[in-house]
């Protein structure tokens, strides 16, 4: 049995924690942090995006070493709308996420294959017999139970292609909703890493938690047959099961990993809640959390639980707008919303993506005829109408 002390232990090493420790390293380095990370690698297996237009001063300086890939906009398609948006954006992946840790924090900061027994705000136990004691401990290890929120799902299988010939792509397409419109809406996002190498993902709002990988897999392939794209090898693949929030109660949420513990990322609720998009709200609270002064463990508690409870209240607006798209637009139609999204002022766009809209960008959003039913829409805004029930753990399915 060993036993360590450091100054902060983050337990898990995904976008959240590990932003939190990049951000910890160039601006408070007198601190030791140990990262406890249950995988054998950091960071998981997922590419995340974000617009520049998404962050504050600083965040780009934090970013940068994580992006694989930028372009300096991206396509929306729909069946009766389409449209170039100059919005640049950039993508980042797992992998370069641990090979930029491992660069930038001391070997012995980096915990893989850790499971972790027990944890409280000030130690941590692991199944090989190893303890951490630390002054601060923070849960970035993700949300398990989702019974606190209501709603829908964004579900998606990625597969990064190798082709034999050039796809001719020069930017990302964020959305192509011109696909069949299957298990409620439906989309496909293509980004291209470089001229024959493209990430592309079959993505679903839909009421039901259940992703049939292997159906996926084959859509995922036959769009990139529709699209003149020779498939020479599927270099890797990305899956997920995000919750999408229609309502729900935060006092609810928060008891979940005990109250007194410090806790990041979607543990906390830290994402969009109508995109499920978790990177500004990761590099915002990690760049906060460094500039602190107090990283005692009774001070990040407190900090984490403010922050949260902050963002779930700026976070009616969108909440509002999940129901309506889960509630009161057919399955089939919610292509619509979207749709009639994207004609709207391209600075409003980012604003909201950025989760940061203005009482006049809210007012526009909800302007003029909704292309869900009138009488729905009415209903969900003033909350007579039904909303969708509480949202179970997800389970996947491989047939």
């Amino acid at each position: 049995m060993t036993e360590q002390h450091c100054d902060i232990a983050i337990l898990g090493g995904g976008l959240s924690g590990g932003l939190i420790a990049l951000a910890l390293a160039a601006r408070r380095p007198d601190l030791k942090v140990s990262i406890l990370e249950a995988a054998p690698a950091l960071g998981g297996n997922h590419v995340w995006s974000v617009f520049d237009t998404d962050l504050q001063p600083g965040a780009e300086a934090l970013l940068a070493p994580l992006v694989t890939a930028r372009w300096e906009g991206y396509d929306v398609r729909f069946p009766a709308h389409s449209r170039q948006l100059d919005t640049p954006y950039a993508t980042m992946t797992s992998a370069r996420l641990d090979a930029t840790l491992r660069a930038t924090l001391p070997a012995d900061a980096i915990h893989c294959n850790a499971t972790v027994v027990s944890a409280t705000p000030r130690e941590v136990r692991l199944a090989d017999g190893s303890r951490f004691a630390a002054d601060a401990v923070i849960d970035t290890r993700g949300l398990k139970d989702f019974s606190a929120f209501k709603g829908g799902w964004q579900k998606f299988v990625g597969l990064h292609l190798k082709l034999y010939r050039p796809h001719l792509l020069t930017r990302p397409i964020v959305m192509d909703a011109t696909v069949d419109q299957l298990d409620g809406y439906r989309f496909v996002y293509s980004l291209p890493f470089n001229a024959t190498e493209v990430f592309v993902e079959d993505t679903y709002y839909a009421d039901g938690p259940a992703l049939d990988v292997t159906s996926l897999r084959q859509r995922v392939l036959a769009y990139a047959e529709s699209q003149g794209w020779a498939v020479a090898q599927v270099v890797a693949e990305e899956r997920g099961v995000l919750p999408v929030v229609a309502g729900g109660d935060f006092d609810t949420l928060w008891p979940q990993s005990g109250r007194d513990m410090p806790r990041a990322g979607t543990r906390a609720g830290l994402f969009h809640p109508l995109t499920s998009y978790s990177v500004p709200d990761a590099v915002r609270f990690a760049l906060a959390l460094a500039d602190r002064i107090d990283l005692t463990s009774n001070g990040l508690a407190e900090f984490s639980q403010r922050w949260s409870s902050k963002h779930w209240k700026e976070g009616s607006f969108f909440r509002m707008l999940t129901a309506m798209l889960f509630a009161a637009a057919d399955p089939d139609k919610r292509y619509r919303v979207l749709e009639r999204f994207y004609r709207l002022d391209s600075r409003l766009i980012e604003r909201f993506y950025a989760g940061q809209p203005t009482l006049l960008d809210k007012v526009r959003v909800l302007a003029g005829k909704p292309p869900v039913p009138l009488a729905r829409a009415i209903g969900v805004i003033s909350g007579l109408g039904n909303r969708p029930a509480p949202l179970q753990h997800p389970r996947r399915q491989e047939h």
